[in-house]
């Protein structure tokens, strides 16, 4: 049953809703005329009623016994904002012309992560659109937008939306996304979006009012948590589930990224995130193209990725925050909060073989053992990144590395992503080295709730012992100093920065074995006093091999290669230390012969292929 307006050409439209405590349930015609039409029970505690006649753009609401009027909850428009009535559409209307695209191996991707409103002045999907031969230039190929469901206000995250089918209305319409996910298609680019299935923002959330979408049996950060194993679950799992299938049919979205999975909290014999997982698979089949799910998760648990058949959720992909961590702390030196548990050479090395660096590990920071093993489970299903929005916009400043580290450090962050064996992301930015913040900001109406945000994001960072003062989440300028300087990319050093992804993106796809997703071909060795780590990999079908030599220290490193690598000559292909990429000076020759000492730049890095 789909959920919501669901609008026929022919004029009908069958609003369906699920309120299975109601005595009455009324439809309200709010425009072009108003009227209330009483609905019919059906089975399960849905209300039902198929009109004739109808436009698109009817206004209306739910009036349920006659105490209260609500918009839908499966509302696919919200024109007035999270309190104003819904808006029938047409999901019909829109001419597609991506017939061709048969989406996009989750192995051949290279993500690239924004914020809708933050990404352009404008602040629309429209305005996104005449970016993407830029964003394609670079070499990237997928496109993921963060939360784009209705919240409350004009600015926000995207994680306090409380009507999960209804695109933002400040950021545009739904035909608006669709011509994006239409143009991304024909740049060769998948889209994927960011949705929350862990908790509602609390600003205009009247889900509880129609039926028990929430349960007292457990808490979350965000308060009660969603309903997917208590009394009534089974309808509360479908309004998701037809979520998702939803975004995939309607708007042709390839992936959703799965917001704090650990924050689903589900003890039923069938878990949500497998039917879920399972009904993307029937979904993929019955359309002929893979769709796919990678969840953001700070478990370390291989159950959401593997395969049903052997015990797991099914799921296809996850964000590897353990490879962020090792990486970051390296790169800055900070042992705040979570990153207690980081700072080892070796961990870098660890996560680059396996994914995971906890694997049933004592952790300080969480003062128990963390995490179970990722050996079994493929390179593809683990997406890393220097930066996203959570790592930098979770900061008390958001501040990006740029502000952070050094020049020599960022091109080593960009080739530890790129170059790794997983799926690389990078955020909005980074590729030219955006200074401006990323910070966390709202638009809420109500003043106490506003007080409270306040005090949550104070209270956040008490564990990491930032200096400064907390900016304001409310104020405007909060959001304005999050926006992006794109004019940036073409000048000074930010145009080496960029050329430099452009050219590591470019060896990633045009090297064989770079191309591959692939932890079984490859050896890593980490040099802990000086901080170095080499990291080999090779194709046993005579494809070639590659040597990516990064030094995180600040001196000069000479050291042995010879018992590493048994190849003994390889052809330089780059090498972040010369004057091109704005270095001090190589000191590697174009041939390198690793039979001998060889000395590495201080905080640099180099790619070599092996020669003939």
């Amino acid at each position: 049953m789909r959920i919501g307006a669901d609008y026929r050409k022919n004029g009908d439209c069958t609003f369906a809703v699920w309120a299975p405590d109601r005595e009455r349930v009324k439809l309200r015609i709010l425009a072009p005329e108003k009227r209330i039409v009483p609905m019919e029970k059906a089975d399960r505690g849905y209300w039902r009623i198929t009109l004739h006649g109808v436009s698109p753009g009817l206004l209306y609401s739910f009036g349920l016994d006659d105490t209260m009027e609500r918009p839908d909850p499966a509302s696919h428009f919200q024109p007035q904002g999270v309190h104003g009535p819904s808006q029938v559409i047409d999901q019909q209307a829109f001419v597609w012309q991506d017939a061709d695209w048969c989406g996009l191996p989750l192995s051949q991707m290279i993500i690239y992560e924004l914020h809708v409103g933050a990404f352009t002045p404008a602040g629309t999907f429209a305005a996104i659109m005449p970016r993407l031969p830029a964003l394609k230039d670079l070499g990237v190929n997928a496109l993921e937008l963060m939360p784009v469901a209705q919240f409350p206000g004009r600015r926000n995250w995207g994680y306090d939306g409380v009507y999960p089918f209804a695109v933002h209305n400040s950021y545009g319409s739904p035909d608006d996304l669709k011509r994006l996910v239409n143009a991304c298609h024909a740049e060769g680019m998948a889209v994927i979006l960011d949705v929350v299935y862990n908790h509602l923002g609390p600003e205009g959330n009247y889900l509880a009012d129609f039926g028990p979408y929430f349960t007292d049996k457990y808490k979350t950060p965000w308060g009660a948590a969603i309903n997917f194993d208590d009394a009534f679950s089974d309808e509360v799992r479908h309004f998701f589930i037809e979520n998702a299938l939803y975004w995939f049919n309607d708007f042709h979205i390839d992936a959703l990224r799965l917001d704090a999975v650990h924050a689903i909290i589900d003890r039923s014999a069938t878990p949500f995130l497998q039917e879920l997982a399972g009904k993307t698979r029937e979904f993929s089949k019955a359309t002929g193209r893979d769709f796919l799910l990678i969840a953001e998760s700070d478990l370390n648990d291989v159950t959401l990725i593997k395969p049903r058949q052997f015990g797991g959720y099914g799921l296809h992909a996850q964000w590897c925050d353990d490879f962020h961590h090792s990486l970051h702390v390296l790169l800055t030196g900070e042992r705040q909060g979570y990153y207690l548990d980081f700072g080892k050479t070796r961990q870098l090395a660890e996560a680059l073989c396996q994914g995971y660096v906890y694997a049933g590990d004592y952790s300080l920071y969480r003062k128990r053992r963390h995490g179970n093993s990722s050996k079994g489970r493929p390179a593809c299903q683990f997406v890393v990144a220097a930066q996203n929005h959570d790592q930098v916009g979770n900061r008390m400043l958001g501040e990006r590395l740029t502000q952070l580290i050094d020049f020599e450090a960022l091109k080593i962050a960009a080739a530890a992503v790129i170059l790794s064996p997983f799926i690389p992301l990078l955020f909005m930015g980074e590729e030219y080295g955006e200074e401006n913040p990323f910070q966390y900001f709202v638009d809420h109406a109500d003043p106490h709730l506003v007080a409270a945000v306040r005090k949550g994001r104070g209270e956040e960072f008490a564990a990491f012992a930032w200096q400064g003062e907390c900016p304001d989440p409310q104020d405007p300028r909060t959001f304005l100093r999050s926006k992006i300087a794109w004019e940036k990319r073409n000048t000074e050093r930010h145009s080496i920065l960029l050329a430099f992804y452009q050219e590591l993106i470019r060896l990633r796809k045009t090297t064989a074995v770079l191309s591959r997703p692939d932890k079984d071909r490859l050896q890593v060795k980490a040099w802990e006093d000086e901080k170095v780590i080499a990291l080999r990999r090779w194709d046993e079908r005579k494809q070639g091999a590659a040597l990516c030599l990064f030094n995180f220290g600040r001196v000069d490193a000479c050291l042995s290669l010879a018992p590493f690598i048994e190849q003994r000559i390889w052809s330089k292909q780059v090498d972040s230390a010369e004057e091109k990429w704005g270095g001090p000076g190589t000191l590697l020759a174009a041939k390198l012969d690793t039979a001998k000492p060889t000395t590495l730049r201080a905080c640099s890095v180099s790619v070599h292929t092996e020669s003939e």
